[in-house]
Formats: C-alpha cells, structure tokens, sequence
C-alpha cells in the first residue's frame, strides 16, 4: 500500500471513529434507560450485582408486576414531579444525561436543520403575505425546540433524542432539504456528549468496571469469589482458587469462571450451601 493510500485510509478512520463510538454509546444509553428508570423508584441494593442487573438471573427477592418497570418511552424526567425518589443518585445521573442529551440535539438542529419554510399567503387586504408553512414546521422528523409553553421534541424522551440525534450523526435523511451534513466539530461534540451519558449511566448502574468480593464462599471449595462488572458487558464471577476448584464452570485465566447466564447456576449452588449451613 502507497504511503498516500494509507494517509488517506488514516484520514477516512479519524473522520468516521467519533461517528461509530457515538452511535454505540448512544444505543447504550437507550438499552439501558429503561433499568435506570426503574432503579429511580427503589432504593439502592447493597449486593452484587446490583439488582438493576439481575434481571437475567430472574432470583429478585420481590414479585415485580408488568407495570413496575417503566418502559423507554415514559414522559421525560424533567416533565415529571419526583415525590418521594427511592434512589437519589439514579435521579440525578438520569436527569443529567436527559439534559445533556436534549442540548446536543438542540445544537445540532441548529446546524444542520432547516428554518421552518414560509409560503405566500393571500391577506384579507388583497396583499399577499409570508406565512409559516404549518405541514412543515409539524414535520415529525424535525426537532422542535423547548418554550416556555410547550417542550417541543423533549416530550418525547431521551430515547427518541437518542435516535434522532444518531440519525444526523450518521447523516440520515439528507436526500431531502430538512437536513445537511454535521460539520466535524459538532461529530466529535456528540461523540464526547454521547461517551459521558453512556458513563453516567453505567455508574449509577453500579456497570462501570468495578470488583466486589462476594460474601458467601465459593460452593464447591470455599475461596473467595469476586464479582466484576464491565461497561457494555455482562457481570462474571471468578473463584480465586484456580484450576483445584471443582466448580463446573470454564477456566479463565486459570480461574473457575461463570458469567451472564452461567451465575444462574452459581446462585442456585450458593443458596443450596446457604441452606444445609442453616
């Protein structure tokens, strides 16, 4: 390859990157919104995982209804009277990534989304007068601004800012007039916004990296066990005895591991244990 193919497949590579890890951290965001909702209504669990991630392992100490769970097209927070918040930390990194996300897709619009049209309208005068083109400005792939009367596109959640604003990074729907190109500053501004809502999120998830011993030992040789969690992926235990366990789980690195599904089985051995010491 010629050293000017290279620049140019090097020049191509930092023009696309803030556009592929924005549209992965927004849809990050958006999958996981629904489990920060709900962890907004009950208060903080001191075990591991956190409950907002136990849903897999389908061991929740309570009965949960259909309609405990809020979905991802709830009214927005910032619409929303909080009376009595379970978890105060999983309300304000919710309203900080809602409100981060709704000025980046009012930035954008303000860039690369045409003024509302006007068209010529006959006035009882005679004269004929300049009048908001009311099918366009109800355009639904618009976003409409906030006012002080009327949320615009903010009524309808942070899920569709999300979507909305992945379609003009990835430059969506410029087959029409609506909509032009994003400039470079404003790719790497949704990158950035985009990466912190995804690392808000994740830390009041309790899914931002962090290793936890567990209490109880490990079933089948009693060492330690340590749970880990990792943004973007799902949680995993490891039994710090090394290969002389005989839990029926993989090796990894020289360590019984079990991991997303598999803790089913570990659970289900744990409380097993928990019983015959009773």
């Amino acid at each position: 390859m010629s050293s000017n193919a290279r620049a140019l497949l090097d020049e191509l590579d930092r023009a696309t990157r803030p556009v592929a890890q924005a549209v992965a951290d927004l849809r990050a965001v958006r999958e996981q919104w629904g489990d920060l909702l709900a962890a907004i209504e009950r208060p903080p669990a001191a075990q591991w995982p956190p409950r907002e991630t136990r849903g897999f392992l389908d061991l929740a100490a309570e009965p949960r209804t259909d309609g405990e769970r809020p979905t991802v097209g709830r009214a927005p927070l910032t619409l929303r009277e909080h009376p009595a918040p379970l978890n105060l930390d999983a309300l304000d990194a919710a309203l900080e990534v809602e409100r981060d996300l709704f000025e980046l897709a009012d930035q954008l619009a303000e860039y690369v989304q045409r003024p509302v049209r006007r068209i010529p309208k006959p006035h009882p005068s005679g004269r004929t007068v300049a009048a908001v083109d009311a099918r366009d400005r109800n355009n639904p792939a618009r976003w409409h601004y906030a006012s002080q009367s009327d949320p615009g596109s903010r009524a309808y959640g942070l899920h569709w800012a999300a979507v909305w604003i992945e379609g003009r990074v990835c430059g969506e729907d410029l087959d029409g007039d609506l909509f032009t190109p994003a400039p470079a500053h404003l790719l790497d501004r949704a990158a950035r916004v985009a990466a912190r809502a995804r690392r808000t999120v994740e830390r009041a998830l309790e899914r931002d990296g962090r290793t936890t011993d567990l209490p109880d030992p490990c079933p089948w040789c009693r060492g330690q066990l340590v749970g880990q969690t990792r943004p973007g992926g799902e949680p995993a235990v490891t039994c710090s005895t090394g290969e002389g366990c005989g839990a029926p789980a993989r090796l990894e690195a020289g360590r019984r591991t079990w991991r997303g599904a598999e803790l089913v089985g570990l659970w289900a051995a744990m409380d097993a244990a928990r019983n015959r010491e009773a």
